[in-house]
């Protein structure tokens, strides 16, 4: 039987960035996915490509932001696309916690997620 991805997997998914495990995290990708971040070098953030560079840039994510969270999650799940809107949740420099609204576009095979798209709103 096929596996498709279904809104409590995706849910899961969601949720699994409040755990603070890369190794989590990166189970749901498929061996060939893509996380693109929200903040990087290039256009679209900074890539990491196959399961052990999305590990390695997922770690790196709660390291620089290392009291983070998602809150008010709202999941999305059409065929092979989804999305995610969020709120990112985090103490800046300051000392100070600030609220960041954000959406992730998603891509999956299967029940696996193929690309993760971080997107986030800046306040200026």
């Amino acid at each position: 039987m096929n596996k498709i991805m279904t809104l409590e997997r995706a849910t899961e998914f969601g949720s699994a960035w409040n755990s603070r495990d890369p190794d989590l995290v990166a189970s749901f990708f498929a061996d060939d996915g893509v996380y693109h971040a929200s903040v990087g070098p290039d256009r679209i953030g900074k890539t990491y490509r196959g399961k052990e560079e999305i590990r390695k840039g997922v770690k790196a994510f709660f390291e620089r932001f290392p009291d983070a969270r998602f809150e008010n999650l709202k999941v999305v799940v059409a065929g092979d696309t989804g999305s995610f809107e969020w709120d990112f949740v985090a103490t800046d420099a300051s000392g100070k916690s600030v609220t960041t609204a954000g959406c992730d576009l998603l891509a999956f095979r299967g029940d696996e997620v193929i690309v993760k798209n971080a997107f986030r709103k800046a306040k200026g």
